[in-house]
Parts: C-alpha cells; sequence; structure tokens
C-alpha cells in the first residue's frame, strides 16, 4: 500500500463515514465511546494528510496527530471497551485500563515537554519523539489497546482485538521505524469491524 496526502484523506474520510454510522446503529449509551473510535480514527487520518501536505516537520498537525496517537488512543480504547463490556469482564478489564491510563499520562508528559516531529521516509511518514523507556511504554500501550479489546468479553471485539495485534507485528516488521504511523492506518481500516458490532443486539448486563 502506498500512503501519501491523498491516500489519507480518502481513507480517512472513508472510515470517518463509517464511524458517524457505527454511532446511529448505536443502540446503548454506554456503546458511544467504542462505537465512536472508527470516527475519531478516520479523523486522525484526515490530520495526517495535513501532516503530508506541509512536508512533515513539528506543526500543529504532527502535533494533533500524535497527541491522538500517543496518549488519547491509549486511554481511550480501554475506557471503550470497558463501558461496553458485559458485566462478567469488568474486572479483568481493570487491568489495560490501568495500563493505559499510565501510559497516557506518561506519552503526555513527554509530548507537552519534548518536541515531536514528523518525516516524509518515501511512501510513509516516520514520526520522532525522544521517549523514555520505550519499550516500557510501547508495552503497556499495546496492552491498553490490543489487550483490552482481547478481553472484552465480546466475541467480535475480541476479533478485532487478534486482527489489530497481527498488524502491529506485521508493521514493526515491514516498517520499523514507520511503526506508529502505519499501525494507525491499519487500526483505522479494521475499525470498520466496529460497524457490525454497534448494530448487534446488545447483551443486557
Amino acid at each position: 500500500m502506498c500512503w501519501s496526502a491523498t491516500a489519507d484523506l480518502v481513507a480517512g474520510s472513508a472510515v470517518a463515514a463509517i464511524g458517524a454510522a457505527c454511532v446511529l446503529r448505536t443502540r446503548r449509551a454506554r456503546d458511544l465511546p467504542l462505537a465512536s473510535l472508527p470516527l475519531l480514527l478516520g479523523a486522525h487520518q484526515i490530520i495526517e494528510s495535513a501532516v503530508w501536505r506541509a512536508d512533515g516537520g513539528s506543526g500543529p498537525a504532527t502535533v494533533a496527530w500524535a497527541v491522538i496517537a500517543l496518549p488519547l488512543l491509549a486511554l481511550w480504547v480501554p475506557v471503550g471497551v470497558l463501558c461496553a463490556a458485559p458485566a462478567h469482564a469488568r474486572r479483568r478489564l481493570t487491568v489495560p485500563l490501568a495500563a493505559g491510563a499510565a501510559t497516557s499520562a506518561a506519552l503526555a508528559y513527554s509530548l507537552a515537554t519534548r518536541p515531536v516531529t514528523a518525516e516524509i521516509r518515501g511512501h510513509t511518514l516516520g514520526y520522532v519523539l525522544d521517549l523514555p523507556r520505550p519499550e516500557l511504554l510501547v508495552a503497556g500501550y499495546l496492552l491498553a489497546t490490543v489487550g483490552s479489546l482481547l478481553l472484552s468479553g465480546d466475541r467480535r471485539l475480541a476479533w478485532l482485538g487478534v486482527i489489530v495485534a497481527g498488524g502491529a507485528a506485521v508493521c514493526a516488521a515491514l516498517w520499523r521505524l514507520e511503526f506508529i504511523s502505519t499501525w494507525c492506518a491499519f487500526a483505522a481500516v479494521c475499525s470498520v469491524v466496529l460497524l457490525g458490532w454497534a448494530g448487534r443486539r446488545p447483551e443486557t448486563g
């Protein structure tokens, strides 16, 4: 797949439209945070199209992209899954939620105190941010996002977690320096799975 300003704009608009449909199909208020995830991820890709047009750098589009990709998603996903989860799964979801809260706080502090820069690398974008203990932060991030989906107690969400985890492995192997950009794009496309989830007949509890 080739990434560019146009590709991000088209893909982001399509994913955002699907996200709007997810929100409209949602039957319970507590499902809304997770149902709106494609809307957020679609907007995220549209923001990245602005990063392309600015030739990378450390401008407002780069900062906005990083804020969504790093601290916001690390907390948004486990909170959304916890809200939507059946009662029997909620206790185990406190682990990815705690990981997400700690990781989000650390990433937010890093973004507030250190510059983030986007670099165009062929057909991908690389984001450079000097993070303390990056391996620990990546582990916490994946536990919060992928882990919460896998532990959700919902078959569709668990499958989404498997797909996104597989995508993370592929993106890390093929685009090590551009991992976060490529994986976020992959996750945005995969989030369309939530369209079927949002229209399901929800369980009580």
